[in-house]
């Protein structure tokens, strides 16, 4: 297959030898809507952006990156509409509230009403982020390209047999893709590469970490440190994707 457009990024996540390819994805679409959302491009003030931005909002990791970002002034005025819109829905939704009934049984086992009315709009908000819901869709489009070219591909096939696997968050989204796009027989044939990719590269951090502990004995202070240094940070990572030792993403100068 010729290479794409969006077959580059994929290939260029592959190549980079990173502990998950997804992460290594997931990490370049965080910043690129940081800098789409926040930038010197002033996305902020376009009214379709600031209407998306003011309707959905953010989750608190992604204020947090975004006032990691650095533009003050950006984040002011996306903050001011998406106030106005939040204090005109919360005084709605006050004005209108009425408490839910919670059985006698549920009290006794302190089991919250499922039907409160402003419990659930608050839910509902935390849920929603304006970069996650992006990412989300655009990483949809790179699981569906993996396996486009995991099947088209032998180079391909070849690169994730010798990459160094994923994290266990990456490897579930593999899995249950794998049950839409595969057939049976092409599914058994890719999890008889998965499955020992998986297990041994989970060895290979395991050693790591081991190793970095029996560095700290005095025994073993003058001994090499292997590949141990970094252990820490990609046994976080393959156990919940992302990377745990990156500095703040800062708006470029």
């Amino acid at each position: 297959m010729k290479e794409k457009l969006y077959t580059i990024p994929l290939n260029d996540a592959v190549n980079a030898g990173d502990e998950c390819p997804f992460c290594f994805i997931e990490r370049s679409l965080e910043q690129d809507m940081l800098d789409f959302a926040l930038g010197s491009c002033a996305s902020y003030m376009e009214s379709d952006v600031r209407e998306n931005t003011d309707k959905e909002g953010f989750c608190r990791m992604h204020f947090k990156k975004m006032f990691d970002y650095g533009n003050t002034l950006g984040n002011a005025w996306i903050l001011k509409t998406h106030y106005m819109r939040t204090r005109e829905e919360l005084n709605k939704q006050i004005k209108n509230f009425k408490p839910g009934k919670v059985s006698f049984a549920d009290k006794i086992r302190k089991k919250s009403a499922s039907d409160n009315s402003l419990v659930n709009w608050v839910r509902e908000r935390e849920n929603s982020c304006y970069i996650c819901n992006r990412n989300r869709e655009i990483y949809d489009r790179y699981i569906d390209t993996f396996f486009i070219l995991y099947d088209k591909e032998e180079e391909f096939r070849t690169k994730i047999k010798n990459s160094k696997g994923f994290c266990l968050t990456h490897f579930a989204d593999l899995c249950e893709a794998s049950d839409l796009k595969m057939s049976p027989e092409k599914q058994a044939a890719f999890y008889e590469v998965l499955f020992p990719l998986m297990t041994e590269n989970m060895d290979r951090i395991q050693e790591d970490v081991n190793w970095m502990i029996e560095k700290f004995d005095y025994e073993n202070k003058d001994a090499d440190w292997k590949t141990s240094r970094d252990a820490i940070q990609r046994g976080m990572q393959k156990l919940k994707g992302g990377h745990p030792a990156d500095a703040p993403y800062k708006m470029p100068k």
